[in-house]
């Protein structure tokens, strides 16, 4: 690990002075991901902002929306009364993620920007564009079981990790941000970029904009809704794919539809062409499996990742089996 400098922050304004005009200074929260990555040499900042002490960890109502603080810990929004009963997608998929301790500590802000798992991009002896642009994807021509099957491109694979963030593209969250010009209001589905030609920038976030809260608005579909997630191993395992899935059912016709996707998309993959495939069809077994084509008919499968695309679709099916069988 490489020396750095440690400071905390009063104040979100504070923090944003600190480091902002600083082109190494990284935000500290919960540090789950930055510590490991710092470890391994893969990020190296030489200033360290601790923003813990920043009041920013309420969940609240506000008006139609629930506010997500930012440094609220994953473990406290799984469990909050309100997000169980209104969001469940969002409580299944943080409990589905990491392990209890971990979950203690990560903050939804720090879950948003979690780093790809990839192994070539932990390995400083391999080459990624992520970590050293323009040195190569060693994943494309590599062990690629683990990548990316939609939003790829000739420069990267790689997936995001994240299961709170397609839970949260799918109850169509909004990133609220305070910077150097000051605040924004950001769709999740529009906060996380593909690779195309510039994999290593993986946000629309400037450098020293700081994550302050979470907005989940009212919706008809949030509270019928479901997180499933297939992986290796039943505990502390990334989803080979995962999906959430919101379904709102009149009389027996889906009037909306939200699907999300984790483990299959290089940002957490909002599947639009199964949304629109479900609506105002019959909540059935045959509109289940034509959304589950249309989520999948663009997918681009490596040499050893291919099994995705039929695991998708059937991951898909059952997710929404289970939203339409929901009372």
């Amino acid at each position: 690990m490489q020396p750095f400098n440690y400071q905390k922050a009063r104040q979100a304004e504070n923090a944003v002075a600190l480091v902002a005009p600083d082109a190494e200074a990284s935000y500290l929260a919960g540090g789950t991901s930055l510590i490991d990555l710092m470890k391994l040499n893969v990020q190296t900042p030489r200033e360290l902002v601790d923003i813990n002490p920043l009041p920013l960890s309420k969940i609240e109502m506000q008006s139609n929306n629930l506010r997500i603080g930012a440094m609220a810990r994953n473990s406290d929004v799984a469990y909050d009364a309100i997000i169980q009963q209104r969001y469940p997608v969002l409580s299944e998929a943080l409990l589905s993620g990491a392990s209890p301790q971990l979950r203690n500590m990560a903050t939804v802000g720090g879950n948003l920007l979690q780093r790809t798992r990839c192994y070539y991009f932990r390995d400083t002896s391999m080459p990624c564009n992520k970590r050293i642009p323009g040195s190569g994807c060693a994943a494309i021509e590599g062990y690629n079981r683990i990548h990316a099957i939609l939003g790829g491109s000739d420069r990267c694979i790689a997936t995001h990790p994240s299961d709170m963030a397609v839970a949260m593209v799918a109850l169509d969250a909004v990133v609220q941000t305070r910077g150097p010009n000051g605040e924004r209001s950001i769709p999740l589905v529009d906060f996380h970029l593909v690779p195309g030609e510039t994999p290593e920038r993986e946000t629309v976030l400037q450098h020293g904009e700081l994550i302050v809260a979470v907005d989940l608005p009212a919706s008809p579909n949030a509270s019928r809704s479901h997180y499933l997630k297939v992986r290796d191993r039943a505990s502390y395992a990334f989803a080979m794919v995962s999906v959430a899935a919101a379904l709102d059912i009149q009389n027996g016709i889906i009037r909306s539809a939200r699907i999300a996707l984790g483990g299959v998309g290089t940002k957490p993959w909002r599947a639009y062409d199964a949304e629109k495939a479900l609506v105002n069809k019959p909540a059935n077994q045959a509109a289940f499996q034509a959304a589950a084509n249309a989520a999948v008919a663009g997918a681009k499968p490596q040499k050893y990742n291919g099994f995705k695309v039929e695991l998708a679709k059937r991951t898909i099916v059952k997710a929404l089996t289970t939203v339409g069988g929901m009372a």
